[in-house]
C-alpha cells in the first residue's frame, strides 16, 4: 500500500501538467488563426507550402486540445494502457515538433530566397488594382515603411513606372506626393520611403529565428517531463494492483 501515496501525488502533478499542455493548445490555435488573419499578406508572397503553415499550427492546436483532454480523462481514470497510449503520443508529438523546428532552421535561408524572388516578380507584375500579389505589395511598404526590393529604385525596372511611376504605398506621407514627384527618382527620394523591403522582412525573420527554436525546444522538453509523469504513474499503478494481490 505504499505507493498510493505515490500514486496521488504523481496523479495531481500529471493532472496540473495536462491542464496546462491543453492551454498551449488553445494558445497555438489562437495563434494559427492569427497568422491566417494577420500574416496572410506575407505569406502570399512565399511558396505555395508556406501558406499552409497557419492551417498546421490551428491543426496542431486542435490535437494538442483532444489529446490534452484524453490525458485528463486517463490521469482521473488511473488506467495504465491509456496512459501508456497517452505516453506514445506524447512521444510522436515531441518527434513531430523537433522535426519540425530541424526542417525550419535547415531551409530558412530557401525561404529568403523564395521570398525575394516572388517578390521581385510582384514588382514586375504590379498593377496597382485589387490583384492579390499587388495588394500584398501595397501592404508590406505601408506596414514596414520601406519601397522596393532592396531599395526604391527597384520600381524603376518596371512597366508601373513608366505609366504612372513609383505606387503611392511608398509615400512617407499620402498628402505629399504628386504624380510629377513619383515619376521622377531625384524627387522621389525626398518623398518615398528609400530602404527596401526584403532586408527588413529578412531581418525580422532572422531575429525572431532564435526564439521560435527557443520556444521549440521548450515545448520539446515540457512534452518529456509529461511522457516521464504518464509512464511513472502506469508504473506505480501496475505496482499497486500487485501489492493488492
Amino acid at each position: 500500500m505504499q505507493t498510493k501515496p505515490v500514486i496521488t501525488c504523481l496523479k495531481s502533478v500529471l493532472l496540473t501538467y495536462t491542464f496546462v499542455f491543453w492551454v498551449s493548445g488553445i494558445v497555438l490555435l489562437a495563434v494559427g488563426v492569427w497568422g491566417r488573419v494577420s500574416l496572410a499578406v506575407y505569406f502570399s508572397l512565399l511558396d505555395e507550402k508556406a501558406t499552409n503553415v497557419p492551417f498546421v499550427l490551428m491543426g496542431a492546436g486542435v490535437v494538442v486540445v483532444l489529446l490534452g483532454t484524453f490525458g485528463c480523462f486517463a490521469t482521473c481514470r488511473g488506467s495504465t494502457w491509456m496512459l501508456k497510449l497517452y505516453a506514445m503520443l506524447l512521444s510522436l508529438i515531441f518527434l513531430i515538433v523537433l522535426v519540425a523546428a530541424v526542417v525550419g532552421f535547415v531551409f530558412r535561408h530557401e525561404i529568403k530566397t523564395n521570398f525575394e524572388s516572388n517578390l521581385n516578380l510582384a514588382l514586375k507584375n504590379y498593377n496597382g488594382t485589387v490583384d492579390h500579389h499587388s495588394e500584398a505589395v501595397d501592404t508590406i511598404q505601408r506596414t514596414l515603411h520601406c519601397c522596393g526590393v532592396q531599395n526604391y529604385s527597384d520600381w524603376e525596372k518596371t512597366e508601373y513606372f513608366t505609366q504612372k511611376g513609383i505606387p503611392q504605398s511608398c509615400c512617407k506621407s499620402q498628402d505629399g506626393c504628386s504624380v510629377e514627384d513619383l515619376r521622377d527618382l531625384s524627387k522621389a527620394k525626398q518623398k518615398v520611403f528609400v530602404d527596401g523591403c526584403f532586408f527588413l522582412v529578412t531581418s525580422t525573420m532572422e531575429s525572431k529565428m532564435s526564439v521560435v527554436a527557443g520556444i521549440s525546444f521548450g515545448i520539446a522538453c515540457f512534452q518529456l517531463v509529461g511522457i516521464i509523469l504518464a509512464c511513472c504513474l502506469s508504473q506505480y499503478i501496475t505496482n499497486n494492483q500487485y501489492e493488492m494481490v
